[in-house]
């Protein structure tokens, strides 16, 4: 069951983006990049914050192995990538317009992900039960069009946000009716197999 939410809430979450996309591609993507500095901006914080407070609570016992090899060090490490978020979300939330261009790469090769993660999806359940082709097309199709993205930029963002923006919704449609057929028939398959 906790598969079926999992694929179920990622499905949500690309018909949700998807219909953003589609009615408003170049608000959306200002907004997702903004929301992305927000997230690297937040985390950043929070592991400098981590940070300082061990260190402050340290209180100078240092752990060594039998040989005498220091294992634990008494300070914690420097939050270098801490701030690295920090200045990466401070940049996408400031300045998102520099980002734009990059995040339709991003996007398409989630996308490719997406559609190589249904791939997975359907070969583990052909070991159960027969497929049937139109399963096969859905993913076949995302990805031809996350690879075309990717390979074939385009001069202006909006026209492969709209496609991504589509090419998301299909994604999220697919993606609960597999889910849903998976679930189904390995739960069959289960009591089956119990008998």
């Amino acid at each position: 069951m906790k598969i079926l939410r999992s694929s179920v809430f990622r499905a949500i979450c690309a018909i949700v983006t998807g219909i953003l996309l589609i009615n408003n591609p170049d608000s959306t993507v200002r907004g997702i990049t903004i929301a992305i500095g927000i997230m690297f901006l937040l985390s950043g914080v929070i592991s400098c914050a981590t940070y300082l407070n061990a260190r402050k609570n340290s209180r100078g016992s240092e752990l060594y192995d039998a040989d005498g090899r220091l294992i634990m060090s008494a300070r914690p490490p420097f939050p270098l990538v801490g701030i690295g978020s920090i200045l990466l979300g401070l940049t996408l939330a400031v300045i998102p317009d520099v980002f734009v261009t990059t995040l339709m790469y991003v996007l398409g090769a989630l996308i490719i992900l997406g559609a190589i993660n249904q791939f997975m999806a359907l070969l583990g359940a052909k070991r159960i039960f027969r497929i049937p082709l139109w399963f096969w097309i859905c993913p076949s199709v995302i990805l031809i069009i996350g690879l075309f993205v990717l390979i074939k930029p385009m001069e202006t963002a909006a026209l492969p946000m709209l496609i991504i923006g589509w090419c998301l919704l299909f994604y999220g449609v697919t993606e609960c009716i597999n889910s849903v057929k998976i679930y189904k028939e390995t739960k069959k398959y289960r009591e089956i197999t119990r008998r």
